[in-house]
């Protein structure tokens, strides 16, 4: 569980970061992609560094981590 808690703390803090909260979409095929978010979310790697790109960005930014495995997901649910 605390993974978990933590995983979702870190793709929260990513969307806020890029302002993309209010762009995520809503309905089945949206709990679906948000679903995936979160297994990829859960099995990436690069907590720590994740981690660090947000202490590093507090005021924001225009687009995810690269490394981030949602990367591409986020910036299409920006483009939006």
């Amino acid at each position: 569980m605390d993974r978990l808690n933590e995983r979702a703390e870190l793709m929260g803090r990513m969307l806020r970061t890029i302002d993309a909260m209010k762009s995520v979409p809503t309905g089945l095929h949206a709990n679906i992609e948000l679903r995936s978010a979160a297994i990829r979310c859960i099995n990436c790697r690069e907590t720590e560094a994740c981690r660090q790109w947000l202490d590093s960005h507090e005021d924001g930014a225009e687009a995810p981590m690269q490394e981030c495995p949602n990367a591409h997901l986020f910036k299409n649910w920006l483009e939006s």
